[in-house]
């Protein structure tokens, strides 16, 4: 994921949504001019970027590039910050499978937000802010969670009935705070920036 190097700078990784080998199909200028761009998901914060990438470089969806710093980027030439709308048809729909798997790439720090979510406000907690979860679900899981942390997203629907896909439902939230940056709450997209700024 994100890692510091040794100077202290933090480290930004995305994966890649969609590689225009031609370049934007808005970009007025002409074609020789163009270099091959595209767009990523932030890993770590699931933030959307439009970047334009090497001429060299020949990527795939899926590929794993760092977007910030601008010293730090070997493959990324530009990278800057887009909304879910300025995405391209092929990188919405390369969406859902690139969320799913870094949900289950990083099972632990997903099943922890299960573990760790806290109360928001004195009616609202951020166990509610998942898609189908109301007060039964999430008075399940808080009160097996107290018994002994989960592990897993499997040991997770085992011991909460009706949960029955963890992981599914945290994809469909993320995908959810993508979709509509109007949300009041933001749980998974642009934290690591919030908390930078508490």
């Amino acid at each position: 994921m994100s890692e510091a190097d040794s100077d202290g700078t933090d480290v930004r990784r995305a994966v890649v949504l969609d590689y225009l080998a031609h370049g934007l199909s808005d970009d007025g200028r002409p074609q020789y001019e163009k270099s091959p761009a595209g767009y990523a998901l932030g890993i770590d914060d699931f933030q959307l970027y439009q970047v334009a990438f090497d001429e060299e470089e020949r990527l795939t969806i899926g590929s794993e590039v760092v977007v910030e710093p601008p010293g730090e980027r070997e493959i990324v030439t530009e990278a800057h910050r887009v909304d879910y709308e300025n995405l391209s048809s092929g990188a919405q729909t390369e969406l859902e499978y690139v969320v799913a798997d870094l949900v289950e790439e990083d099972e632990q720090r997903f099943v922890d937000f299960y573990n760790d979510a806290q109360p928001i406000t004195l009616r609202l907690h951020q166990l509610n802010l998942l898609p189908g979860i109301g007060k039964k679900l999430r008075n399940g899981i808080l009160d097996e969670r107290k018994r002994k942390p989960f592990e897993s997203f499997e040991e997770l629907s085992e011991r909460v009935s009706g949960l029955h896909d963890p992981d599914e439902v945290l994809v469909e939230r993320i995908l959810e705070e993508l979709r509509d940056d109007d949300l009041k709450y933001q749980t998974f997209v642009g934290r690591r920036e919030q908390e930078q700024n508490q």
